[in-house]
């Protein structure tokens, strides 16, 4: 692998720290740390944090309020509001929140703040530790423009793309009229296959890009794009690295995550197998350069495509811990998240226990497996709702990384992960094996899940071949595997009780003794306070006292939510979707797949479309999807942009 050029950067990048042998009395002990996330990864740390001796401190968003992991923590702060922009996206709530737990350090997890160069100069401004890369490091690779430019300089493969942002359809056009189809939108920031769209015809650009740049705003805040070659059938396959103060940095090991789905993985395994060494090697290789390049300091994931003859292309550099890290910790016996903590603190890598010769020697295989609430037969629409049951499958080589307990809630502000399930076993044939029973005991109940699409694929032969028959890509699940099932058979639970409640009003309410800030709508904040109290209802919801239940057998709180989705008014500014006028029985109904919010048509109300033409865009846990005319007519809009739609409900008519 070439060594780093010289040439100056474009983007000014940290020098290494003075070498540490060890910490230093001067090096803080980082004893309180505040999560600035939720869910799974929220769980993970607060593991970690546990595991070696540090006071877990959370920081919620109101419908996070009762969540698994703001009652794992130590201590847990509400960020007052309901949504992810006013919580886990503002910084100077986070910030202020962390000040007044005293907090000595900040974990961003992954997704929301994770890769925000902002805020960890808040951060660190703030006088706290960053657990991630310095900022400067993450403006450089959090850009995939700059990124490609610092992979280019170290000699890193890639595909041809733009090396700027791109600012309309048009220069999207002639990028493929010179590179050729197809291509890839892609967000300048972010990542999680959020602001990414593939292009494989002309007609279809102007709709991706506005999708791709409208996602990207959504999630990251910036929608700004590029484009780049997008490489036939291709695997995806990562490094993951972990470097230190010091300027070293050491490849972990490998994974293959081409099981993916609308650029989402769904799932992983380590190490990726099938690979040649040489090709392994190349890749590993690759990822130390462009991270020694930038001084890289702490977990890391250098993603590249590699198609059926060997072609390797650099892709982007998540700086951050990865949703699929489990899969490496479980072949390398590396905890990544403890150290993350411990290089925070001023350790080298090869003071992490595994990392004391450099890049380990995996041991057997794992794969893990997303369990997220949604639903295949219907196009892995997400569903926002609460597991009535979970029942975790147990054995040798199991781990439920969880985010939600038996009764829990997924909100539909957020994403749709309810648990990872990560398999691991002496060889991949057995860990295929093993992970096929897992799923069997896995049970779930009260929203879908993708349970029955894992078993399916775990019996597909190009999933389960062996080498030189391996024949899973990226696009592999959309182009293969859907066409050849009986969707139907896929389907694995239905939607039940809706988590999702309208805008809240802020009260303090008490739970279990403490003062939490909540949010409720405000017509059932003033029928609650005429009746038995916030204090009382809000206990209602979190135990389920039978004493707090109405006629029904309902809990007194969801019958107020249900009498106020039926009060609002038509016409309101809380208008949701099913109330509004179809323009006559006799037309023929556009229904929601999703259960999400209208962020735009695609068609003039009263305009023509034809059948199976893209009338309208709905977004559901930060993902857009277009819903097409059932038939040809005369389009009849009901829904207004920014209307909230239930699965099944009336967008409109065509007649």
């Amino acid at each position: 692998m070439p060594s780093a050029s010289t040439a100056p950067s474009a983007t000014a990048l940290p020098s290494p720290s003075p070498s540490l042998s060890s910490p230093s009395p001067a090096t803080p002990k980082l004893r309180r740390i505040l999560i600035a996330n939720r869910g799974e990864i929220a769980m993970r740390v607060i593991h970690a944090c546990h595991d070696t001796g540090r006071i877990a401190i959370a920081a919620y968003a109101d419908p996070d309020a009762d969540a698994l992991f703001v009652h794992a923590a130590d201590e847990a702060y509400a960020l007052g509001g309901s949504d992810a922009q006013s919580t886990y996206l503002n910084i100077a709530a986070i910030v202020e929140t962390a000040h007044k737990a005293h907090v000595d350090a900040v974990h961003p997890g992954y997704g929301f703040l994770a890769e925000n160069a902002e805020f960890a100069q808040a951060v660190i401004d703030a006088g706290m530790t960053w657990i991630g890369p310095q900022p400067a490091t993450i403006r450089a690779l959090g850009s995939k423009v700059e990124a490609r430019r610092i992979a280019a300089e170290v000699g890193a493969p890639m595909a041809p793309g733009t090396t700027e942002p791109v600012h309309d359809p048009a220069e999207v056009i002639t990028f493929a009229k010179e590179h050729g189809l197809p291509l890839a939108i892609k967000a300048v920031y972010g990542g999680g296959g959020r602001g990414l769209k593939v292009v494989h015809r002309l007609e279809d650009v102007r709709e991706a890009f506005v999708s791709a740049t409208h996602e990207a705003e959504l999630a990251f805040g910036n929608g700004d794009c590029f484009i780049e070659r997008f490489l036939a059938r291709p695997r995806h396959v990562e490094v993951q690295i972990l470097g230190d103060g010091a300027g070293n940095v050491v490849a972990v090991g490998t994974r293959d995550c081409s099981l993916q789905r609308r650029n989402q993985k769904l799932i992983e395994e380590a190490p990726a197998s099938f690979l040649p060494p040489e090709t392994t090697r190349a890749l590993e290789d690759a990822a130390v350069a462009i991270c020694s390049r930038v001084h890289y300091e702490s977990a890391g994931t250098v993603e590249f495509l590699v198609d059926p003859g060997g072609t390797m292309s650099f892709m982007e550099v998540n700086t951050r811990i990865q949703v699929e890290h489990p899969v490496t910790e479980e072949v390398t016996g590396v905890d990544l998240v403890a150290a993350q903590l411990a290089i925070a603190e001023g350790a080298h890598v090869t003071d992490i226990p595994g990392l004391e010769h450099g890049t380990p020697v995996p041991h057997g295989h794992a794969i893990e497996f997303r369990i997220n609430a949604e639903d295949p037969s219907l196009g892995f629409v997400p569903f926002p709702g609460i597991v009535d049951r979970l029942d975790v499958p147990t054995g040798p080589g199991i781990r439920f990384d969880s985010g939600v307990a038996q009764g829990g809630a997924i909100p539909g502000q957020f994403d749709s992960m309810i648990a990872k399930l990560i398999v691991s076993a002496p060889s991949r044939s057995a860990c295929l094996t093993r992970a096929r029973h897992a799923l069997t005991e896995l049970a779930i109940s009260g929203v879908p899940t993708v349970r029955k699409f894992d078993q399916a694929v775990l019996e597909q032969p190009a999933f389960v071949a062996t080498d030189g028959d391996f024949g899973v890509y990226t696009r592999w699940i959309e182009e293969e595997f859907l066409p050849s099932v009986d969707v139907r058979t896929l389907a694995d639970g239905k939607p039940g009780r809706r988590a999702a409640a309208p805008e809240p009003v802020e009260s303090w309410v008490e739970v279990d003794g403490k003062r939490v800030r909540l949010g409720l709508p405000a017509s059932l904040a003033s029928v609650a306070a005429l009746g038995a109290g916030l204090a009382g209802l809000a206990g209602a919801g979190a135990t389920g006292d039978p004493a707090l239940t109405s006629d029904s057998g309902e809990s007194v709180i969801q019958a107020l939510l249900n009498a106020y989705q039926k009060s609002v008014p038509a016409g309101s500014g809380t208008q949701t979707a099913a109330n509004s006028d179809i323009a006559s029985t006799q037309d023929t109904p556009i229904e929601s797949t999703i259960t999400g919010t209208v962020v735009r048509w695609l068609a003039d109300d009263g305009a023509h479309v034809e059948e199976n033409e893209p009338i309208v865009v709905l977004e559901a846990m930060k993902m857009e999807t277009e819903i097409t005319a059932p038939v040809a007519g005369i389009l009849h809009r009901s829904a207004q942009v920014g209307d909230t739609a239930q699965y099944g409900d009336p967008l409109g008519a065509i007649g």
